[in-house]
C-alpha cells in the first residue's frame, strides 16, 4: 500500500514557475515508477510527466517538454514536478500516482496503482 500526498501548487502568473512536490509513505516506495497527471475543468486527466524507479527513464507530454522536470528522491520517497515557464494552458489540477509494473510504459491513469489527492495549480494571464 502506498499513499501520495501532493503539494505546492498555488497561483502563479504566466512565466512564472513553482514546484510540485508528492510525498509518499511506505518502505517500497523505491520500487514503483511515478506519474504526473493534470485535470482542467471538463477535461480529461492527462499525462504530464513520469520517472523510472531509479530515475533513469523519463518521458514528458509534448505539451511540457523542455518546460518541465520530473525528478524523484528515493532517501526522501518523494517525487518532484518543476514548473518553468507556466501557461495559462498549464492550469489543472495536479495528480501524482504510483504503479509497480515493469510492462507498463506509464503513460495511461489505468496502469496506475495508487493516486494522491490533487494539488491545485492556476496560471494567470
Amino acid at each position: 500500500q502506498v499513499q501520495l500526498v501532493e503539494s505546492g501548487g498555488g497561483l502563479v502568473q504566466a512565466g512564472g514557475s513553482l514546484r510540485l512536490s508528492c510525498a509518499a509513505s511506505g518502505r517500497t516506495f523505491w520500487s514503483y515508477a511515478m506519474g504526473w497527471f493534470r485535470q482542467a475543468p471538463g477535461k480529461e486527466r492527462e499525462f504530464v510527466a513520469r520517472i523510472s524507479w531509479s530515475g533513469g527513464s523519463i518521458y514528458y507530454a509534448d505539451s511540457v517538454k523542455g518546460r518541465f522536470t520530473i525528478s524523484r528522491d528515493n532517501a526522501k520517497n518523494t517525487v518532484y514536478l518543476q514548473m518553468n515557464s507556466l501557461k495559462p494552458e498549464d492550469t489543472a489540477v495536479y495528480y501524482c500516482a504510483a504503479h509497480s509494473s515493469s510492462q507498463a510504459m506509464g503513460l495511461m491513469t489505468y496502469e496506475y496503482d495508487y493516486w494522491g489527492q490533487g494539488t491545485q495549480v492556476t496560471v494567470s494571464s
